[in-house]
């Protein structure tokens, strides 16, 4: 039997690659036949998803409610010592000093990112901006969201912080941070579905000592990670309340 894994949407395109090779890696380790599928958006996944065509995904933190308490997911492993956070930026010569600078009406460029998006929103709110009084403009990468504050056409754009740090050094010295979230503790995660269930250990274990193997640090390296660290059950179900309240 093959099963299916699939990558949340927003990871830095120039770890494609590298997720290919951790799937190679992870065939090999656990003697299982997994075949990578990579959508270009959220809802195309989530439709995956729905359809039970997935069976180990690394999760947006947005999706992580529904993959646990809707389709019977499991947490595995998140990144080491990584966490999720947003980042508002402006362009460098902009006015605007702080979000309380902000009005209503003001252009706000974005990607479909979720949980960064919500993130975001909740920072912009010092400057009493919310969904209904924003001009959003809605983009398919975190590079555009920078090239739209560079050209003037949004006057705040919503970053993965990851995102932001990884523009080259001539796009980030043209804009300009107004604030960082320090949430710390929503990620994603790598989780493993119900018909992959009686592996769980095989694959938590192979997982957790990977950094320490010659080939499985190379391929964490290639994802840009320095290792994994184990996610249990109490964890998952703490970060799904927080971003359930975060989305009230």
């Amino acid at each position: 039997m093959t099963f299916k894994f699939t990558v949340s949407p927003d990871f830095t395109p120039d770890h494609l690659s590298g997720w290919y090779i951790f799937n190679t890696w992870l065939q090999k380790q656990t003697d299982s036949a997994i075949h990578l599928e990579i959508y270009n958006d959220f809802q195309l996944q989530r439709e995956a998803i729905a359809h039970d065509q997935i069976d180990l995904i690394y999760a947006n933190p947005f999706d992580a409610a529904m993959l646990v308490r809707e389709k019977g997911f499991m947490p595995l492993v998140k990144p080491q010592g990584e966490s999720d956070e947003a980042i508002i930026a402006v362009n460098a010569d902009s006015a605007i000093q702080c979000v309380t600078d902000l009005k209503p009406g003001t252009r706000v460029s974005y990607t479909d990112d979720p949980d960064v998006r919500l993130m975001g929103m909740i920072m912009l709110e010092p400057g009493d901006l919310d969904v209904g009084n924003i001009q959003g403009v809605p983009c398919d990468t975190y590079i555009l969201v920078a090239k739209h504050l560079l050209q003037g056409d949004a006057d705040v754009g919503i970053f993965l912080a990851e995102a932001y740090d990884d523009l080259s050094e001539m796009i980030k010295k043209r804009l300009r941070i107004l604030v960082r979230s320090q949430i710390g503790v929503i990620h994603h995660s790598l989780m493993i579905g119900p018909k992959l269930k009686d592996k769980k250990e095989l694959f938590e274990k192979c997982l957790l000592k990977m950094a320490e193997e010659t080939k499985g640090g190379g391929v964490l390296e290639s994802l840009g990670f320095k290792g994994w660290e184990k996610v249990d059950e109490e964890e998952m179900e703490f970060m799904i309340d927080l971003m359930d309240t975060l989305n009230v």
